[in-house]
């Protein structure tokens, strides 16, 4: 229905998390109003994005700078006894904001309903248990894990994968410990006040 150009955009936007084919068509036209100038800007951004942004060899965390580890695991004043598990990187911002935990991260990159090994094939879960074995080949030198805290979401998703990494981490001997009461049940990290985040943080068990 609508020109090439037009529909190639739509159908690229609608791959976007929570965005739907109303909503990418509404993208585009806004796009079509912007001046020139304005879309250059968009396209010289995400030209930058992909050129200049690295992924952490160790948490998968994003940044901008030399080398291979971002600005927290190459940090020598953190605790590298302590690793923390989330969801995604707005939940490790989420938890950084609160400034109540010192350790190191992990961003699994996403979630699942069940225990299916379909489902599990999607997270990290290897690249985890290799960081916890042999840290100091993804550049992590001195590491000792002590505690793992597995800080999922209180969603149905989050409470699965946490069961699920408990499952997977339970021959390491390594001390598992959960966020504390005080985040709302099916609520997310992201969305959390730092003062409620960081009592699930001290509060964890």
């Amino acid at each position: 229905m609508y020109p090439k150009s037009i529909q190639k955009l739509i159908d690229l936007f609608s791959k976007f998390p929570t965005v739907g084919p109303r909503t990418a068509a509404r993208f585009v036209f806004y796009l079509l109003k912007l001046p020139k100038e304005e879309t250059d800007k968009l396209t010289s951004s995400i030209y930058d994005l992909k050129n200049n942004v690295r992924v952490c060899t160790f948490c998968f965390k994003s940044f901008e700078a030399e080398g291979n580890l971002c600005e927290i695991c190459k940090d020598p004043r953190r605790n590298k006894n302590l690793l923390c598990i989330m969801e995604n990187e707005t939940d490790l911002l989420a938890i950084e904001k609160t400034k109540k935990y010192n350790g190191l991260y992990f961003i699994l990159g996403g979630t699942f309903l069940s225990l299916k090994k379909d489902e599990t094939k999607n997270l990290r879960s290897e690249e985890l248990l290799e960081r916890i074995k042999n840290s100091e080949k993804f550049g992590i030198s001195g590491a000792d894990f002590k505690e793992v805290v597995i800080a999922t979401n209180s969603t149905t998703e989050g409470e699965s994968t946490a069961l699920y990494l408990e499952r997977l981490l339970k021959p390491l001997n390594i001390k598992l410990t959960r966020l504390g009461r005080g985040l709302p049940v099916g609520g997310e990290l992201e969305y959390a006040d730092e003062e409620t985040l960081g009592s699930a943080l001290e509060g964890r068990k």
